[in-house]
């Protein structure tokens, strides 16, 4: 069974009275330790896909899988359960909280589930990323790459079965960026996590072991190494 699963899958928005189809008819599926890549132009659906792959939202249309759980019925409350237990998010402006320090950002969304074990499990995880000894930094006191590979370790604190990545590497230069690359590479081969993410960079297709094309919203191409 794969762990995501989309069929047929069409996603509508209303903006200023008009329906706007993001998505028309989108089906794929992501296997457990596969690097996918999302791309095509701004606006073909990319982030829409990540938002319904990751029970951020709803398909207007069609079915969304995840770990053979259906999120067309969730309610809040079980939709955010199964967000927590099973997805890992991380995005293009890091959106860490600049009050909290590196390890407190880290172990925020174990707290939040009331897990006993938060702080042991975000030090492992801050150690996975290679920051040991920066946990107790606030995000100001970070580069942009520890930014970002402190969002990572939130990510993964939760060893999510799902890692959805939107434009990681968009705010960081090439080098930063080929770091960031490399621990989601390796997340996927060494955790078998399947990890996708949308991305203009060509460094980051070259990374992946499928590339999904989109165009206005469809599936133009699949391409598997």
């Amino acid at each position: 069974m794969p762990i995501l699963s989309l069929e047929d899958v069409r996603k509508e928005y209303l903006t200023d009275g008009q329906t706007v189809l993001a998505l028309d008819g989108v089906t794929m599926e992501v296997a457990a330790g596969e690097f996918v890549a999302v791309v095509g132009r701004s606006g073909c659906g990319k982030s829409t896909l990540l938002n319904l792959a990751g029970a951020m939202d709803f398909p207007t249309s069609g079915s969304v899988m995840i770990d053979g759980v259906s999120t067309t019925n969730l309610s809040d409350s079980e939709q955010t359960r199964l967000r927590r237990k099973k997805v890992g998010f991380v995005f293009q402006s890091f959106q860490l909280l600049h009050t909290l320090t590196a390890i407190e950002n880290i172990e925020l969304p174990l707290l939040l589930g009331g897990e006993s074990r938060a702080r042991e499990a975000a030090i492992e995880s801050l150690t996975w990323v290679e920051l040991d000894g920066l946990g107790g930094r606030f995000p100001h006191q970070l580069s942009g790459g520890q930014m970002q590979r402190v969002a990572l370790a939130r990510a993964l604190v939760h060893s999510p079965k799902i890692l959805l990545a939107d434009e990681p590497t968009g705010n960081l230069d090439t080098i930063t960026g080929g770091v960031i690359l490399e621990f989601l590479q390796r997340l996927t081969r060494r955790r078998g996590t399947a990890t996708i993410l949308a991305t203009h960079s060509q460094e980051a297709v070259n990374l992946c072991d499928t590339i999904v094309r989109l165009r206005d919203g469809h599936v133009e191409e699949v391409t598997r190494r």
